[in-house]
């Protein structure tokens, strides 16, 4: 974490940064792929799933995302020369011997981030009966790893993502487009791999681990249809490129074969395990926070809506610790975790997580003994480069002013003038949202 010093000063901030960092280094999909993997003699060993390295010819690595090069280089840590090649698409780089770790761009789609998928697809169509392809999947997948189906431009995807993105709409739902409009995901990746075994260790960034939008579900089944894309466009009032359209228009009226579902038979060779998730967090905090003397409470690992409306409720619950001691009596900390939005109205710099702190900060404004901390785990809030921010009731001197920021989404220069930018650069993991309150006793100590 940058400028650690600037960010504290108090015993709730310090507190409210420690819980952050372990964290995201719960996180680290290093530790996961070491807790979850392992291998004796030709016996490969994920979770409770077991697969005799003997029976393939190759061991092939695919995949990508926000913790894509950790997670490609872990594997090779675990599996060494028994990989054959693989190619892994990231935007946080890591040093490789075996697998190619290629660039993408996040949170939109870029042509570098293409021409990547493009050589991955390359690799995965020479699978054979056996081949063991392995799938490292995490969040930031989608963007990171764009493959436009037949006649889709890649400024096509930008421009529906860009105005997605911008809608407030929910990741699933943005994700329903994303994948109609690809060769990739909603099982694309599955469906280029056959005939070969394809087990997938993921890095789950979605509320509730839904395997089908965690990168838009490169292996996995995919439920939604041409029909609902073109709904969630109709429902947040975007008019799509022509190309989309046209794609989404055929593909609902069967012109255009239809995304695999849970009943098509290139999934009856397809594992999927999830090795780290947002609730890996949320638990290394709560530990922390026992350790430190403080009662812990998970409020969630699911929370979403509206960036500015669910800090107000975050306050409000950090209220009546310290006032009643209800649910749990101060000093104590209170986490959650999941993924909050924003819907664009005005034309400034910011993100969800800055607009949680910056919302929540007008609640504390002048209340002493809180401290309240929220970030995305990759590093990357919003199109900035801070992960998220620090705050507590002196942060906000201006009220006035800081709506008037949040008015326009225009919270980082706010913030940054006031010191409260949280900058971690890529983390190399993707989690999801963590937001921390760290509550001292009504007097205001700890």
């Amino acid at each position: 974490m940058q400028d650690r010093e600037a960010l504290g000063g108090t015993a709730a901030r310090d507190l409210a940064l420690d819980c952050i960092e372990a964290g995201i280094e719960a996180g680290d999909p290093e530790r996961a792929i070491a807790e979850s993997v392992s291998l004796d003699g030709d016996r490969l060993t994920i979770g409770e799933t077991s697969y005799d390295l003997a029976s393939y010819a190759d061991v092939v690595v695919f995949g990508g995302g926000n913790a894509g090069g950790r997670m490609a280089s872990a594997i090779e840590g675990v599996l060494g020369k028994r990989i054959s090649r693989g190619v892994v698409v990231t935007d946080a780089p890591e040093e490789t011997d075996r697998i190619e770790v290629l660039p993408g761009d996040h949170p939109v789609p870029s042509e570098r981030g293409v021409e990547s998928t493009r050589r991955m697809l390359e690799l995965a169509d020479d699978a054979a009966d056996d081949t063991l392809a392995l799938v490292l999947v995490s969040g930031g997948g989608s963007a990171l790893m764009p493959a436009p189906a037949e006649g889709i431009t890649l400024s096509a995807l930008q421009e529906v993502t860009e105005a997605l993105l911008a809608s407030g709409a929910e990741i699933g739902e943005i994700n329903a487009v994303r994948k109609h409009c690809s060769a990739f995901k909603g099982g694309g990746l599955a469906r280029r791999a056959a005939p070969g075994t394809v087990v997938s260790l993921i890095v789950s960034d979605v509320i509730g681990n839904d395997l089908s939008t965690i990168a838009s579900g490169p292996t996995a089944p995919d439920a939604t249809t041409f029909e609902e894309a073109k709904e969630v466009l109709s429902r947040y009032g975007i008019d799509p490129p022509e190309a989309i359209a046209s794609r989404l228009e055929r593909g609902a009226e069967g012109e255009v074969a239809e995304t695999p579902d849970a009943e098509d038979p290139v999934f009856d060779r397809v594992d999927n395990h999830v090795i780290a998730d947002g609730f890996s967090a949320l638990e290394a905090v709560r530990d922390l926070a026992s350790e430190r003397g403080s009662e812990p409470l998970i409020l969630s690992s699911s929370v979403r809506g509206e960036a500015r409306e669910a800090a107000k409720t975050h306050v409000a619950i950090a209220e009546e610790v310290q006032r009643t001691g209800n649910p749990l009596a101060a000093p104590a900390v209170v986490c959650s975790g999941g993924e909050t939005t924003v819907t664009l109205r005005g034309d400034g710099t910011g993100g969800p997580n800055q607009e949680f702190a910056l919302a929540a900060a007008i609640e504390l404004r002048g209340r002493e003994g809180i401290a309240l901390t929220a970030v995305d785990t990759d590093g990357i809030d919003g199109a900035t480069d801070a992960a998220g921010a620090v705050v507590d009731g002196e942060s906000v001197s201006d009220p006035e002013t800081a709506r008037a920021a949040l008015a326009e989404n225009d919270v980082y220069p706010y913030l940054e003038e006031r010191d409260s930018l949280i900058e971690t650069g890529a983390t190399g993991t993707n989690v999801n949202d963590l937001r921390v309150l760290v509550i001292a006793n009504p007097e205001g100590s700890r």
